[in-house]
């Protein structure tokens, strides 16, 4: 008599051992889409942190591995093989250990290789949309050095001011803004410097370069959304970004998310057939994704899309409109179709707070004040008194982060406007 068949219900998930990766797992559950195992699969290699035991013990399935080893990763997966049903990764830092697994997985729904790579690569990005639309991307160059011939090429190929950024890394980790050549040369040259180990310490993708693009002015928006294996799009609302340089730092990190936004309908509906290129440019099937556009007379032009849900984005949505975000994303890889409510609840925003400017923190003051906000949900500290602040574009993390929600739009600016009064960060 035949064996009977196993049952596929492994949600396999490529993460590191904190609790970061518990949160899909979590969000599954609450979802009640199916009854599932999670197995968490982390690298045995490149993993240098400490593993959280009651994150392990939350998984039905803890293994490591060697990324690098393909025969590694097959005797990892081996007995599990017939019990797979998807295979997902949380975070872009976990793509290329995402790439390595997919060749051993061929019969599930995943995004192919080279999509991948061309989502995690800014240049190849670039390339990719430029191929398939020219009209959603800005001009840009791949810089290999800053040799004069390299600063008169980037003058007439690019023109100013332009952007110019790594194009492996995340968080507006060294982003830059130039808006002549003498500027364009000292922000090269300090690129070139930290590169290398900016790349190590932020774990970046690819080959350490750098890229050159064309600065449009405008709002910055962003969109994510899912994509099943047969190309159909589901798009989240739209988020409007406020940066860093409007509050008046020399630097482009996502100072303030939030929605809804005040886009019409035919606004958002421009944004979303742009984005809908971008992800079919780039070949993207079976993943969630999140899309960063500017916004100015002309239209919409891409910043990036990544193959991942966008930060602080599943709790702005889960707040604003109950949408389970990280459960979408891993559940469209099985596939099951995204659950995205459209009614109002409420108006959102999330806040990445840096210091003024750059050294070693000396104090923090207006913290108990503001944790008695009607809006605050929560307030994390990333950074102590005696830790060292630095921007963003120097490789440098928000000092807190801060999310904050109200039925009603003018008690939410009230409340952001009491925070942002209050909060003072002292530097030695």
């Amino acid at each position: 008599m035949a064996a009977r068949p196993k049952e596929k219900n492994i949600i396999l998930l490529v993460d590191v051992p904190t609790s970061p990766a518990l949160s899909t797992l979590e969000q599954v559950k609450k979802s009640k889409r199916g009854k599932f195992k999670f197995m968490l699969l982390y690298s045995s290699k490149k993993w240098k942190g400490k593993e959280n035991k009651n994150v392990l013990e939350k998984f039905d399935i803890v293994k490591s591995c060697n990324f690098n080893s393909p025969n590694s990763i097959m005797d990892t997966l081996s007995p599990y093989r017939e019990e797979f049903l998807c295979v997902y990764t949380r975070a872009e830092s976990q793509v290329e250990n995402f790439q390595k697994i997919i060749p051993h997985v061929p019969y599930l729904r995943t995004p192919t290789t080279e999509s991948l790579e061309w989502s995690i690569n800014k240049y190849k990005m670039r390339r990719r949309f430029y191929a398939y639309d020219k009209k959603i991307t800005p001009k840009f160059l791949l810089v290999k050095d800053q040799k004069k011939t390299t600063i008169k090429d980037i003058e007439k190929k690019v023109g100013f001011p332009m952007i110019i950024k790594p194009t492996g890394l995340a968080q507006s980790i060294l982003v830059s803004k130039a808006y002549h050549e003498k500027e364009l040369q000292d922000i090269l040259k300090v690129i070139f410097k930290k590169l290398d180990k900016a790349y190590k310490e932020s774990l970046g993708r690819g080959e350490p370069s750098v890229l050159v693009e064309q600065f449009v002015e405008g709002t910055m928006y962003s969109i994510d959304g899912y994509i099943n294996s047969r190309g159909k799009v589901y798009f989240c609302p739209p988020v409007v970004i406020k940066t860093g340089k409007e509050i008046g730092f020399d630097d482009f990190f996502g100072y303030q998310q939030m929605t809804p936004t005040q886009l019409t309908k035919a606004s958002i509906n421009l944004a979303e057939k742009v984005t809908d290129k971008g992800v079919k440019a780039l070949g993207l099937r079976s993943t969630s994704f999140h899309a960063e556009l500017i916004k100015n007379d002309k239209g919409f032009k891409i910043v990036e899309i990544g193959p991942r849900i966008g930060g602080f984005r599943h709790d702005l949505y889960e707040m604003s409109y109950g949408i389970n975000h990280r459960a979408n994303a891993a559940l469209i890889t099985i596939p099951l179709k995204p659950e995205i409510p459209k009614r109002l609840k409420g108006y959102s925003a999330a806040f990445k707070v840096f210091a003024k400017k750059e050294g070693e923190i000396k104090g923090i003051t207006g913290i108990k004040k503001i944790q008695d906000l009607k809006s605050l949900k929560s307030l994390s500290i990333n950074k102590r008194i005696g830790d060292r602040a630095r921007f963003a574009k120097n490789g440098g993390k928000s000092v807190f982060n801060v999310l904050m929600h109200n039925k009603e739009k003018s008690k939410l600016l009230a409340d952001i406007r009491r925070m942002e009064e209050t909060i003072k960060i002292e530097i030695k």
